[in-house]
């Protein structure tokens, strides 16, 4: 069962978290706690050896080897985090892909319920077992990839007597031979038998009948994507790298982190333990991070933490089935809700949420934003230069941009902002003959020659 505790963190508080950690189901003490006790036991074995057991040119040479591991052990020459991080994310990435990938019948339900019409029995028939295949291939292919699945329906005898499939339909299945998985053949008599349904009328046109094939394809990616995940998994040879990382590195720890004697002045071991606290540590996080690792790869199965396959196949035969049997053209009547003669109406509030009320509602992040009378005020760049400047236009976008700017000068004429002035469409004149020929003058001959309309815009401050 899926470990839940939503509610104990609703709200964050002091030792909110905290709580958690006294919990043993779904734990990562439940899932840890043997190679923890093992990891502990071949350490201390290790220990009470060089102790107790060795003898002085034996514990020489232990020295020297714990000495030597312990450089390792205290350096990088061992990814473990890079490769163990990595790959934890990567397992998590499948993990909520596998997750989202759960065919629920829900859209395709609502379909089914507001276009295969008909109040009689055969179009109740004909929605339940337009359902039933449905639920059906979902099932089939659950049984392929969950063993909690597979123990519940572990024959296909086992679908006939929880009412999936009955036996007619059972034998034409056991009939159609195929090397493949067969998940597909009831959405297969789905669309089929939604074809009939639109060619007696109870599907009224064809886009109603699109609106079903639409959504039963999509269920139907979603029934294929399960499969694919569960066929095809994180490369072995990653898992075993991690695996040999982890292990590997917390193997060197077992020797390279003994406690030695401190009356021979190696470095680093001034302190004598029996218990290595921090290696202990170190060997609950990575070790921990591995086991939620494997955790979560194949969330198919039967860990605390693992998907409720079964109880989501009693969830979606049973709305489904509602949903287009009793609840099938079964309204309330329609009737004037409480706030009819109300234009401007609120909705009460319990005491212990009244307070709610006093908040102000937000507006948005610069609604109250507070400026000084200076920032508030209009600047207008000087005209240094006194020259007017003139874009080029072609054709009707020179008409269409002088009409937009003549009315433009008339709303802002009156305000103290900028206005538009002096807009108008015309040819280059020659310039002023109190200029001094330049380079700009014979770029505006060559303007002129090209006879292109101009619009000549000067920015003016009202006064």
């Amino acid at each position: 069962m899926t470990v839940s505790y939503s509610f104990e963190v609703a709200d964050a508080k002091f030792g909110g978290f905290s709580k958690l950690l006294f919990r043993w189901k779904g734990s990562i003490y439940k899932l840890l706690y043997k190679e923890l006790l093992v990891f502990c036991g071949v350490y201390l074995f290790f220990s009470m050896l060089y102790r107790f057991i060795l003898t002085a040119r034996q514990q020489d040479l232990f020295e020297r080897v714990v000495l030597y591991c312990d450089q390792f052990t205290n350096t990088n020459f061992i990814p473990v985090l890079f490769v163990l991080g990595f790959y934890v994310t990567l397992a998590f990435n499948r993990w909520w892909g596998q997750y989202t990938s759960f065919p629920l019948p829900d859209n395709l339900m609502m379909v089914v319920s507001g276009n295969v019409h008909g109040a009689d029995e055969n179009g109740r028939l004909l929605r339940r077992t337009l359902m039933r295949y449905a639920n059906l291939s979902s099932v089939l292919i659950l049984r392929s990839i969950s063993t909690r699945v597979h123990k519940r329906f572990p024959t296909l005898e086992h679908l006939v007597e929880a009412g999936f499939i009955t036996t007619p339909e059972l034998k034409k299945y056991e009939s159609l031979h195929s090397d493949f998985n067969k998940y597909w053949i009831p959405l297969t008599w789905f669309s089929n038998l939604a074809a009939r349904a639109r060619e007696e009328g109870r599907v009224r046109d064809d886009i109603a009948l699109r609106l079903l094939m639409d959504e039963l394809n999509k269920y139907r990616a979603k029934c294929s994507l399960l499969f694919h995940y569960d066929w095809i998994s994180i490369p072995l040879v990653y898992t075993q790298v991690v695996t040999l990382a982890v292990y590997s590195f917390f193997a060197f720890c077992v020797i390279g982190r003994q406690f030695l004697n401190p009356e021979k002045g190696y470095k680093d071991h001034k302190l004598d333990l029996y218990v290595p606290v921090f290696t202990v540590l170190q060997f609950f996080f990575y070790t921990g991070w591995l086991k939620v690792g494997e955790l979560i790869i194949n969330p198919f199965g039967e860990d605390d933490d693992d998907f409720e396959t079964n109880q989501l196949i009693d969830r979606n035969i049973q709305v489904s089935m509602l949903a287009v049997d009793e609840m099938y053209q079964n309204l309330a009547p329609i009737v004037k809700d409480k706030h009819w003669a109300q234009s401007n109406f609120s909705i009460p509030y319990t005491l212990s949420t009244a307070a709610e009320t006093l908040n102000p509602t937000f507006k948005g992040s610069t609604f109250d934003m507070r400026m000084s009378a200076e920032d508030l005020e209009v600047h207008q760049p000087s005209d240094t230069s006194g020259k007017k400047q003139f874009l080029s236009l072609n054709g009707s976008l020179g008409d269409g941009l002088n009409s937009l700017l003549q009315r433009g000068r008339g709303i802002l004429q009156g305000g103290s902002l900028p206005s538009l002035t002096d807009v108008s469409l015309h040819t280059r004149e020659e310039d002023d003959d109190d200029e001094a020929p330049t380079e700009s003058n014979a770029e505006a001959n060559k303007h002129q020659e090209q006879e292109k309309p101009l619009i000549n815009v000067v920015v003016e401050q009202n006064l």
